[in-house]
């Protein structure tokens, strides 16, 4: 079991086991995203890993990680979710991953905020406020005839900043016919109940992930890299750990392979890893993040920030593995990550894209 008052003699070790299975495709990966991540990493021109900043980033995390349980349903912030252990809720959770994407502000703007509840929020956490606050006003969120024909003054209403003059949610048309899909998709294929395909799926995380990307097109999180189709489904991913956690592990939320979920490439994982300087982006590259200029959706720098993230933290995934000799999944490196990363007043700019994936 790793030691934190140990020294720090086999570094170099590390750092030597590191660059060795670099890429290295060492565990099933029935998802296809480490396999697809890889070979746009071996080509990547705009960003690398730094396996020595890995290897010390794995020593500064174990101690953290020594005998703790690998996969336990995160605490769920009933505060901020609907939750009524009901088929209406797996709906609500749907909807609520389906628009879970882009909450930052133009460059020198103010953020997307809402009032909930006595707090301002932003963020992730204004959307679930927005959508539980929705429910309290009794919009019927969870109806999936409601949400296929849902008007964009509807839409805007159950979103509403703190006043008219504050900025509005971005991509607000992207997201309004994305609503409408979940509900028509709804409709069409599953009697109207999200909970229908989940069952479909029998505990099988991956197979849900993948389902959800095949009936959704809003889920499918696929990109192309040279000739290469590069999967990242991160919404579709996030979908399944949310249902996990919100039902604790049980009913629609009972999945057997969770250990086969990647990490969620987002923009602010990226941004901590490169503040460990785990990722390393070229000058050119590096100059543009920190200007806050956008990157082109689908274009090679943005697909190789996210593949380096991917693998940046399976690398730790597996070196925090060997440090603690128990098994650590992805989720468990993603939550840190997230974590360290809310205090991002020392860290340099994350990267900027507008699109309906993360």
């Amino acid at each position: 079991m790793f030691s934190p008052s140990g020294d720090y003699a086999n570094l170099i070790l590390m750092i030597n086991l590191m660059y060795e299975q670099l890429y290295d495709l060492t565990q099933p990966d029935a998802l296809g995203v480490l396999s697809s991540t890889r070979e746009v990493m071996l080509r990547a021109r705009s960003v690398s890993l730094e396996p020595a900043a890995l290897a010390q980033l794995a020593h500064q995390l174990a101690p953290s990680y020594a005998g703790t349980p690998t996969i336990t349903p995160p605490a769920w912030p009933a505060h901020y979710h609907f939750f009524d252990g009901t088929e209406r809720t797996v709906n609500w959770i749907l909807l609520l991953d389906a628009l879970n994407f882009c909450f930052w502000g133009d460059k020198d703007q103010p953020r997307w905020q809402i009032a909930y509840r006595g707090e301002v929020l932003n963020g992730y956490w204004a959307e679930a406020a927005a959508l539980r606050r929705a429910v309290e006003e009794d919009v019927p969120l969870w109806d999936a005839r409601y949400l296929s024909n849902i008007s964009r003054q509807e839409l805007a209403s159950l979103l509403r900043g703190l006043s008219d003059d504050q900025p509005g949610i971005p991509l607000f048309e992207e997201r309004l016919s994305i609503a409408r899909e979940v509900g028509q998709v709804l409709l069409e294929r599953f009697n109207g109940q999200f909970s229908h395909l989940v069952e479909e799926a029998r505990g099988n995380s991956v197979k849900l992930v993948v389902a959800l990307a095949e009936n959704f097109s809003s889920f499918r999180d696929v990109a192309r890299y040279e000739h290469y189709q590069v999967a990242f489904l991160k919404r579709a991913q996030i979908c399944v750990a949310d249902l996990f956690g919100a039902f604790q592990g049980q009913s629609w939320g009972s999945f057997t392979n969770l250990d086969q979920l990647t990490i969620f490439a987002d923009y602010k994982l990226p941004q901590v890893l490169r503040h460990f300087r785990v990722l390393i982006y070229t000058p050119a590259l590096a100059r543009q993040v920190d200007a806050q200029e956008l990157l082109t959706p689908g274009g090679a720098e943005e697909v190789e920030i996210r593949a380096a993230t991917i693998w940046a933290s399976e690398l730790l995934r597996r070196e925090l593995t060997r440090l603690v000799q128990q098994p650590i999944t992805a989720a468990v490196v993603d939550q840190l990550l997230w974590h360290l990363g809310q205090d991002a007043s020392m860290m340099q700019p994350y990267h900027r894209v507008r699109t309906i994936y993360y």
